[in-house]
C-alpha cells in the first residue's frame, strides 16, 4: 500500500501539532502533492470536525515564501539576518567541529539546549534531541515557561495533573472559566458548554480581561491581576460561613478541612472585595451560585499562574471542588491539565540513562542571565522548537546575550525567526505534517498519531533526522538510543508500567485508528497520588518545603514602582510567536493593541487609537490605544507576541520580568509594571 506521501491527490487523517489542549484531529486535502485545504476531522469523538483559524490556514504558512529552504551560515553582524547558503554535509560539520572544540577545552556543560512545544509531537520534541544531549552530558534546560508553577500548585492539593474527562462536562450545570480565554485557547471546551447551556447551565469568566471568551458568558467577573487565590478564599470563606459544604465528602476524601474553616474565617468578603476589586455583592452571589448548583466546573486557566503567586493561585482554586463535593457529581469537579491521566515513558523516550556525569540545570525563564552572567559561560546554544528573542522574559536581555561574538549558535526552524537572526548556522525545518510523531492531549483523553502527508519542503529535515546526523557526526550514531525509529520511540513511550491507562495502545494500532482514547478512570471514588491519597486542602509537603500548608493570598511581589500592571496575554490569531510572521494570520489580527482603562486614559489625554509608549527600565513598545472599560483601572493589557516590526521594533517581553515564580520556577510574565504615554 502506498504511504499518504506517495499518494499525490487525496484526503488524509492528520492531528494538529499547535501547543493547544484541543489537539484537533483533521482531515488533509491534498492535489499533486500539496496540501490544498485543512480542515477538521467529524470523526474525533471531542473536535467532531471543528477547527480554529489558525489551522484552518496553516497551509498558506507551510508554503509561505519566508520557508526556510536550505542551511545557512552567518555572514554579517548578529541579529543582522545576513547568510549564504552552505549544505547539509557543511553545517553538520562545522556544528560538531565546533562541539567536539567546546567539549574539550571547557566540558559538555558549555552547550545549551533551548527548545519547547512549537510543534506537540512527542518524538520531535523529546525524543532524538533529549537523547543527543543527555549523551553529551550537556546543560540541562529546565521547561518551565508555560504551567510549570500551576502543575505544581495544583499537584500539591490533588496529586498531579488529574482532571475530570472534558467530554463528561456537557453534564455541568454551571461552568467557571477562571482565566481562561477559551474561545481563542480551548474552543472545544466552548463548544461542550454551548451544549450544556441549551440545557441549563450558566456560563460564569472570571478574568482580568472583558475578551471573546468574557463577552460570550453569561456573567463576566472581572478582578484586579494576581489577586485570583483571595477570590477563591471568599468563596470559602461564604461556603463554610452559609453551611453550603459538602461535610460527608469533606470527611472522607480530603486531610485539612478542619483547619481551613478556621483559616477561611479572614478572609471575608469585605477584606476580599479590597484586594480583588470585586464587589461584595458579587462575591456572595457567586459562592451562592457554586454552593447551590448540583454539578459545577470550574476551567482552570494558564492566566493566574503567570505571577509571582502562581502556583498557590492554582493550588487555592484547586480547592474549591472538594467543599461541595463536585468530584462525585457527574460534570462537576475541574481541569486544570489531564496530562497525569497520560503520562508517557519518559525515561524511555529520553534516556537520561545516557548522561556520563550530574550537569547543570538552567532555567529556561532565565536566559538572558545565562547566556550573560553564568559562570563557567555557555559556549554554544541550540535552539529548536522554539523562539526565545521573541517569548523569552525580559527579551532585551537575551538579545544581548545572543549578540555575544564568542557564542555559537543553532537554530532549526522553519523560519528566519528573530532567534535566528542572531544564530550563526541555520538549518530548515520539516512542518509537523512531513514527519511521524506521537500527540497526547493535555486536555481530552485521546492519543493520535502523525504521518507524513507531504515530502520534506525545500532541504528541510526533522528534528529527529538532525540529531541522528549530528550523533553520527558526534561518534556515538552507532549506538541503540541513535539507531531507534520513530516508531521504535512512540512504543517505548508508550509502554509506561506506572500508567496503565495506555495500556494496550501502541504505535501499529495508531496507524490503523489514528486515535486511541486512553482507559481513564473518574478521580473518585479512589485513591490520589498525594502523600495522603487524598486531597490536600492542608499539605505538609508545602510545609516542609517552607510555603503556607494552607491555600493562601501572598501578594505579588515588588517590580518597579510604575502605575500599571501589565499583562501581554494570547490573542485569536496567532500561538505564542507561532504565525506572528505570517501575512495571512497578521491580517486576522491586523495591529497589537494597548487596551486601557478610560479613566487611566482621560487622564493621561490618551485618546482610541492614538499612538502610546509602553515602557519600564527593561524596555519599550509602541502600541495603538484601545480605551475602554475592557481593563480594570491600574492595568494594561496587549494581545499577542508579535513579531519585530509590530511593536515599535521590539517585543512585548522586553517588558516582562524574568523573576521566578513561587513553585516549579515559572514565569512571572504577568506581574510586571510599565509606565504609558502618548507617543
Amino acid at each position: 500500500m502506498k504511504s499518504m506521501i506517495e499518494q499525490q491527490t487525496g484526503v488524509f487523517p492528520s492531528v494538529c501539532s499547535l501547543d493547544c489542549p484541543d489537539q484537533c484531529g483533521l482531515l488533509v486535502h491534498k492535489e499533486d502533492g500539496k496540501i490544498v485545504k485543512i480542515e477538521g476531522d467529524p470523526s474525533h469523538p471531542v473536535t467532531q470536525g471543528a477547527i480554529c483559524n489558525k489551522v484552518r490556514h496553516m497551509g498558506e504558512r507551510i508554503y509561505d515564501e519566508k520557508r526556510l529552504r536550505y542551511p545557512m551560515r552567518r555572514v554579517g553582524r548578529k541579529g543582522d539576518s545576513r547568510f549564504e547558503r552552505i549544505t547539509w554535509e557543511e553545517a553538520i560539520k562545522e556544528i560538531t567541529g565546533r562541539w567536539k572544540a567546546v567539549i574539550a577545552a571547557e566540558g559538555a556543560e558549555a552547550i545549551l539546549p533551548y527548545s519547547f512545544y512549537g510543534n506537540m509531537g512527542r518524538i520531535g520534541t523529546e525524543g532524538m534531541g533529549r537523547r543527543i544531549f543527555n549523551r553529551m552530558s550537556a546543560s540541562r534546560l529546565i521547561y518551565s515557561i508555560c504551567e510549570a508553577a500551576g502543575s505544581e500548585g495544583y499537584g500539591y492539593t490533588m496529586g498531579g495533573s488529574y482532571g475530570i474527562d472534558p467530554e463528561d462536562s456537557v453534564h455541568a450545570k454551571l461552568f467557571i472559566m477562571w482565566g481562561i480565554n477559551a474561545v481563542s485557547t480551548n474552543m472545544h471546551q466552548v463548544t461542550i458548554a454551548e451544549k450544556a447551556r441549551r440545557n441549563g447551565a450558566k456560563i460564569v469568566v472570571i478574568d482580568v480581561h472583558n475578551n471573546r471568551t468574557a463577552k460570550w458568558a453569561d456573567w463576566f467577573i472581572p478582578i484586579l491581576p494576581g489577586t485570583d487565590s483571595a477570590l477563591a478564599l471568599g468563596m470559602m470563606h461564604i461556603l463554610f460561613a452559609e453551611g453550603k459544604v459538602d461535610e460527608d465528602f469533606l470527611h472522607q476524601y480530603t486531610v485539612g478541612y478542619e483547619e481551613l474553616r478556621e483559616h477561611v474565617k479572614q478572609y471575608s468578603p469585605e477584606v476580599v472585595s479590597s484586594i480583588t476589586g470585586v464587589p461584595v455583592d458579587d462575591l456572595f452571589k457567586l459562592a451562592r451560585m457554586y454552593g447551590e448548583t448540583e454539578s459545577a466546573f470550574i476551567r482552570i486557566g494558564n492566566g493566574p499562574q503567570h505571577h509571582d503567586n502562581g502556583g498557590m493561585t492554582i493550588r487555592t482554586i484547586a480547592c474549591l471542588p472538594a467543599l461541595t463535593g463536585q468530584w462525585l457529581k457527574l460534570g462537576g469537579g475541574a481541569i486544570k491539565g489531564n496530562g497525569g491521566h497520560l503520562t508517557l515513558n519518559h525515561r524511555a523516550l529520553e534516556r537520561p540513562d545516557l548522561m556520563k556525569t550530574s550537569t547543570r540545570r538552567i532555567n529556561m525563564n532565565l536566559l538572558g542571565s545565562a547566556l550573560l552572567e553564568l559562570d563557567p559561560p555557555i559556549r554554544s546554544l541550540y535552539v529548536y522548537n522554539s523562539n526565545p528573542a521573541l517569548v523569552a522574559p525580559h527579551a532585551n536581555k537575551v538579545r544581548e546575550g545572543l549578540s555575544r561574538d564568542d557564542l555559537f549558535t543553532v537554530v532549526h526552524d522553519l523560519f528566519l525567526t528573530e532567534t535566528a537572526s542572531y544564530a550563526d548556522i541555520v538549518l530548515p525545518a520539516t512542518s509537523a505534517f512531513e514527519n511521524t510523531d506521537l500527540y497526547s492531549s493535555y486536555w481530552h483523553h485521546y492519543v493520535q498519531i502523525q504521518q507524513p502527508v507531504i515530502a520534506p519542503f525545500g532541504e528541510s529535515k526533522s528534528n529527529d533526522e538532525v540529531f541522528r546526523l549530528l550523533a553520527a557526526a558526534m561518534g556515538f550514531g552507532e549506538e541503540q538510543a541513535f539507531l531507534d525509529t520513530p516508531e521504535d520511540m512512540i512504543n517505548q513511550a508508550l509502554n509506561n508500567p506506572n500508567n496503565p491507562n495506555l495500556q494496550g495502545i501502541t504505535a501499529e494500532r495508531l496507524m490503523e485508528q489514528q486515535f486511541i482514547k486512553a482507559s481513564v478512570k473518574p478521580l473518585f471514588p479512589g485513591k490520589l497520588r498525594t502523600p495522603s491519597g487524598k486531597i490536600e486542602l492542608y499539605s505538609k509537603t508545602m510545609e516542609r518545603r517552607g510555603f503556607p500548608a494552607l491555600p493562601t493570598y501572598v501578594p505579588l511581589a515588588e517590580d518597579e514602582p510604575l502605575p500599571f500592571l501589565f499583562i501581554p496575554t494570547a490573542n485569536h490569531n496567532f500561538l505564542n510567536s507561532t504565525f506572528s510572521n505570517n501575512e495571512k494570520h497578521v491580517q486576522l489580527e491586523k495591529t497589537p493593541k494597548l487596551y486601557m482603562n478610560i479613566a487611566d486614559a482621560s487622564a493621561l489625554g490618551i485618546a482610541a487609537g492614538d499612538a502610546v509608549r509602553v515602557w519600564n527600565k527593561r524596555g519599550s513598545c509602541e502600541l495603538k490605544a484601545a480605551v475602554g472599560e475592557d481593563v480594570l483601572p491600574g492595568v494594561v493589557l496587549c494581545q499577542g507576541l508579535w513579531a519585530d516590526g509590530e511593536t515599535g521594533k521590539s517585543t512585548l517581553n522586553a517588558l516582562t520580568p524574568d523573576r521566578v515564580a513561587d513553585m516549579g520556577e515559572g514565569a512571572t510574565f504577568f506581574s510586571g509594571r510599565v509606565e504609558v504615554e502618548k507617543c
